[in-house]
This record gives C-alpha cells, structure tokens and sequence, in this order.
C-alpha cells in the first residue's frame, strides 16, 4: 500500500490533505481489537447503546456547517447538499437509536407439555463496512447505526477520494463514549483492504455500498469464511413519464433526481421513458429548466451541479454523450464541459439527450453523470419491458396520476425502490435496497438491523 493519500477539491484540484495509508499490520490488528472489542460492548445493554446513538447523532448536529464543508471540499457536491447529507446521515443515527430497544426475541407454543420454546436476537459480531465516495457521511451511518444498535463492533474503510468526513464522524463518535474499540475506521487501498476484510476470521459481516463488480468479488471472498453480507450495488434507474402524468411536477422531480450530486448516485434517474404523445412537450420543458442549472464549486451557495469526482468519471461519461451523438441522439442542451487534467478538475454541464435508443451506450450502463437520455415508447407493457430490461433492479420511478398505470407499473417494475409521483423516495425509516444485480439486503427501516442479528432457538425440556 501507498504511505498516504492526497485528497484534492475535485472543483479546483487543490490540495485538502495528505491521510496516512495503514499498514496491513494495523489493519490486522484493528480487526483483532474490534473482534476483541464485541466480547464487552455485545454486553451493553440496548438502552445505554441507544443513548449513546442519540450522543452521536447530537454531536454531528452541533458540528454540523463544519462537517458539510468538509464533505463539500473532499466531494465537490453542492454545500446545500451537503447540508441536507448531514441531515440524512444522522436521521439513520436517530432511527436506530430506537430500534435498538425493539430488538425483539419470541417464545413459540411447544409440541410437548414438557417443553419450552425461546427465540432470542444476538449481534453478529464484528462488521466491517466498504463506503463509497459519493454520500461519505450518510453511507457510513446507514451501516454503522443499526451495527452498534445491535451490539456489533464496526471498522469501516471510507472512500479513497473522501475520508476526511468519515474519519471526522468516527471521532465524534468516540467524544460521546463509545468505545475506540467498538468503532473503528482504516484507510487503504479499496481492493487490498476488501481482501483483508473478506479473509479475516474475526469479520462475521461485510457490508458494502458500489458497483456491481466489486460487489460480486467481495461476496465471492467471504464465502470461505460464511460471512453474511449486505451489499448496495450498482443501478440504471428508469424514470417513466406516462400519457397523463403532470408534466411540470414531473420536470421537476426528474430533475431532482437525476441532476442531484451531478447525476452521480446510484437511484438517480439514468433512462427518462416518456410517453410518445408527450415528449416534445416535455422535453421543451425539461430542458428550460436544465438551463437554469448553474454549475460550479459547491461552496459557492448558488450552485446547482458541482464537478464530477475524478477523471475516469468524467471520460465515462463523456464516451457516453459521443457514443449517444454518434448514433443519433440529439442534444437539447448540455454536452459542455470545463475541465483541467493538469489541476485536475472535471466540470459536465447538465445535458439532455432526445431521440435516444436501446442501442447506445447510455441505455445499457450506469451514468453516474448529469445527463438525462430521453427515449420515447407507445405502450406501458413497451415501458416495463425496456425498464426492466437490464441486470439492474434498485430503483425506479414513474408519474402518472391514474391509479391503474400507478398499479399496473408498481406490480410489473422488478425495482427494490419505487417512486411513484416521487423523484426522491430514500428515508431513515424505510428499506433501502435492490433486486437483481443492485444488492442483497436492506438498509434503513425496520429491515436494517435483522442482517446484524442471528438468530438463537432454545428448547428448554424436562419440565
């Protein structure tokens, strides 16, 4: 592993902060402790950890311009973005918070007379989480809350673009009492330390939020050791805009969705299905709206759009828009960009592009970028199949107000999340998570905490 990481502003290419790279010794060692950590902080009882989870969420609040900033500097993401992540991250501390007293066992009627039958939840032991770059603080808690709720240890690597807000988070948390032991982070490269999580004896769970790829060898590697995994992976959001729908609500969520954080979340809007009757119409609308998107450093309070993270992002994207262009996509607006690889900056202006089809690029993989394809189709039955015609199930979203379209998409969609007159559906206190190839598991909702509980049955005889 390198010694250190620079962190740079991916809006100007300056220089953050150097973050030291730990050993793989360390990262061993850290491992041992929060497995040795788990034997005292299992035993703390649910109410003192549900304070403690209040502490936390409290103490993020108190420094919360502090840490937006921060994530705004080492990100790129609007400062009102960032605001609201702050927000997000600790609505997750809150929730779990309580659920960690709602951590119910059972008792089960017996075949026997002489029988008694007990179901109790138990933590799963130390969890080791992999973060991504685009959400550093809400991703992090979204796996760290229900973790510690539960009475699991946790180590977490954050992203190697943006450590610096998990890194402050995890320093907050330990000002409030929980122990060094029970809440850990490490920093290093992504796939040597996944290999050390996914080898180690001591991890009883990993928990990922990535791509697809990364996400398949890290359940492949914990298979050896039959850890259990919850894995966030990768989408290709279809928004579908219906004959009937309300189109200026409609622009407005769509926009919402697919241009928040520059398009580079894995449940915004990645393929715009609109109805062939209503697509001019808007299309027109759609794109004067995109118009009024000022791109630019998210520190500067007017800024809609910020850059895209890093190079490889932004010439993903770029091939994207050509290869869309190249086979007849039309651009409305959009298809600019301000870049400096020498500073290293990479600037996308808001781009929609109509007249796209099934054949390009844009439709077959992940954006991760702000710009909207508009395809344009006949029938629902047409929508649904195009829709769901990828390895892809996360998210979905669609607009309409007849509530049989509503019905008839919400049942066909094969999405974990649906919107449904709804561009942003994520919350604290609802299951988040994918079908398919976009993940296994839950995060967030009652849901969120089972995956790190087992479950242990005692028959209690001779009575």
């Amino acid at each position: 592993m390198a010694n250190t990481f620079k962190v740079t502003n991916p809006a100007t290419g300056e220089f953050i902060s150097e973050v030291r790279v730990n050993t793989e010794e360390e990262i061993l060692q850290a491992l041992k402790t929060g497995h040795e950590g788990f034997k005292k902080w299992s035993k703390v009882n649910a109410h003192e950890r549900s304070n403690l989870l209040r502490k936390w969420s409290d103490k993020i609040q108190e420094h919360k311009a502090e840490i937006a900033e921060v994530m705004t500097l080492e990100n790129g993401k609007p400062l009102k973005e960032s605001l609201g992540e702050v927000d997000y991250a600790t609505s997750y501390i809150d929730w779990y918070a309580e659920e960690a007293k709602r951590i119910y066992g059972r008792t089960i009627p017996s075949h026997t007379e002489s029988k008694r039958i007990i179901i109790t939840k138990h933590p799963v032991g130390l969890v080791a989480a992999i973060t991504p770059w685009n959400f550093p603080a809400a991703m992090m808690t979204r796996k760290a809350a229900p973790a510690l709720a539960a009475g699991c240890t946790f180590i977490v690597k954050p992203a190697e673009d943006t450590p610096l807000t998990t890194i402050r988070l995890i320093q907050l948390a330990h000002e409030v009492g929980f122990p060094t032991d029970a809440v850990q982070f490490v920093i290093g490269d992504g796939k040597e330390v996944g290999e050390l999580f996914t080898s180690s004896e001591y991890v009883r769970k990993i928990t990922f939020t990535g791509s697809t790829p990364v996400g398949k060898s890290l359940i492949k590697n914990s298979a050896n050791t039959v850890k259990h995994v919850t894995m966030e992976l990768g989408g290709h959001a279809p928004l579908i805009i219906a004959e009937d729908a309300d189109l200026d609500f409609a622009v407005a969520q769509t926009i919402a969705s697919k241009y928040r954080n520059a398009g580079q979340t894995c449940v915004c809007a990645n393929r715009i299905l609109v109805h062939e009757n209503v697509i001019e119409e808007f299309a027109a609308k759609l794109t004067a709206e995109v118009k009024k998107l000022k791109v630019g450093n998210g520190l500067d309070k007017d800024t809609d759009v910020g850059p895209i993270i890093n190079q490889k992002g932004y010439s993903k994207i770029v091939a994207q828009i050509r290869d869309a262009v190249d086979h007849g996509a039309e651009v409305l607006v959009g298809n600019e960009f301000n870049i400096n690889e020498d500073k290293g900056y990479f600037f996308v202006y808001p781009t929609v592009l109509k007249n796209v089809n099934l054949n390009m690029k844009i439709t077959q993989e992940e954006t991760f970028g702000p710009v909207a394809p508009l395809i344009s189709f006949k029938e629902l039955e047409e929508a649904v199949e195009i829709a769901n015609g990828t390895p892809y199930g996360l998210a979905a979203y669609f607009f309409t107000n007849n509530y049989k379209t509503g019905t008839y998409l919400h049942e066909n969609l094969d999405f974990g999340i649906v919107g449904w007159n709804d561009g942003a559906p994520s919350a604290a206190h609802v299951p988040f998570g994918g079908m398919k190839e976009s993940g296994l598991g839950r995060e967030g909702g009652v849901e969120g905490i089972e995956p790190y509980l087992e479950t242990k049955y005692l028959s209690i005889g001779d009575l």
